[in-house]
């Protein structure tokens, strides 16, 4: 099942992020997630893996598993390279490294401009060499640089953003010629955002949500929050719904949001997790379920651009 995007192209709604997925076995791991089904994959230039994850997706066309045009592959932009002169060179790096043609989904990662470094001093990396950086280049000015590279229509098939709060979405709007076709955010149980989604539905905007399990890989990563709040994947209510339908809770907050058509791009390297992972279109949970999980919203946000690096970046 897929999502009819505003550009005309249609969007897997189960997928698989890359972030996090190791170096040393990024393209095994991709490539198994081509063999069990995965079409939707999910990058990033700052994850540091396109060059593994590229490998991946390249042997199994190779070996006949899929055509290139059987894949709808993401990547982003990262906050080092929003100049608008630096755009196009950006997503060169992500197309070289991936050893791709095209992107069928290049998004704007954050609204935020970071001083730009070149390639050849630090590449990639969430911060510069410096820590944090902000730049002054208006997010309609980079905006404005992925929109002729869309209309061009050879590098990308359809560009979006990804963690816009509503009121800098609307701004945007105002300003683009061309209506980002995906918005990609934070979306779970405890951070649920509904009068962002509903927003962006109005406006005719596909949502990608990513941490569909709440805190569960920011765990690892010390973040506090992610260790102080309960696991949704052990929760008292999403398990109960889990025994109901047969299935596991992953699958359940997984279906919560496909249900919707909220495009999800979970990540796992266990072959039994990445098979159930795409099974969550074929149950449907009931009215009342949705509202006993509508409950549970905590405005409890995981990746939280303030906490970057102890900088205190408060945008949203």
């Amino acid at each position: 099942m897929s999502v009819k995007l505003n550009s005309g192209t249609s969007m897997p709604l189960t997928g698989f992020g890359v972030w996090k997925v190791d170096r040393a076995t990024g393209a095994e791991t991709v490539y198994n997630a081509i063999k069990t089904g995965y079409r939707l994959f999910d990058a990033a230039q700052d994850y540091g893996n396109c060059i593994e994850i590229g490998e991946g997706i390249n042997k199994a066309i190779a070996d006949g598993l899929v055509k290139r045009e059987d894949l709808f592959i993401t990547s982003k932009l990262w906050n080092h390279y929003h100049d608008p002169e630096i755009v196009e060179k950006s997503l060169d790096r992500i197309l070289s490294d991936m050893n791709l043609e095209y992107l069928d989904l290049f998004l704007m990662h954050f609204p935020l401009s970071f001083k730009f470094i070149p390639f050849e001093k630090k590449y990639p990396g969430q911060f510069g060499i410096n820590g944090i950086e902000l730049d002054n280049v208006p997010l309609i000015d980079t905006w404005k640089a992925m929109e002729r590279i869309y209309k061009e229509g050879k590098k990308v098939k359809a560009i979006g953003v990804s963690n816009f709060n509503g009121g800098l979405l609307m701004d945007l709007l105002r300003q683009a010629e061309i209506t980002p076709a995906v918005l990609q955010i934070e979306h779970h149980p405890y951070l649920q955002q509904k009068a962002l989604v509903n927003y962006v539905k109005a406006k005719g905007i596909a949502i990608t949500a990513y941490s569909s399990f709440g805190g569960q890989s920011y765990v690892e990563l010390d973040n506090p929050a992610a260790k102080n709040s309960p696991s949704l994947l052990e929760h008292e209510l999403i398990t109960k719904i889990a025994k109901k339908y047969n299935k596991t809770t992953a699958q359940v907050l997984l279906r919560w949001a496909t249900q919707r058509e909220i495009a999800v791009i979970p990540k796992s390297n266990n072959a039994n997790r990445l098979k159930e992972n795409l099974e969550v279109l074929d149950f449907d949970l009931s009215e009342e379920e949705f509202s006993e999980i509508a409950e549970l919203e905590r405005n409890l946000r995981f990746n939280d651009p303030k906490d970057w690096d102890g900088h205190n970046i408060c945008i949203f």
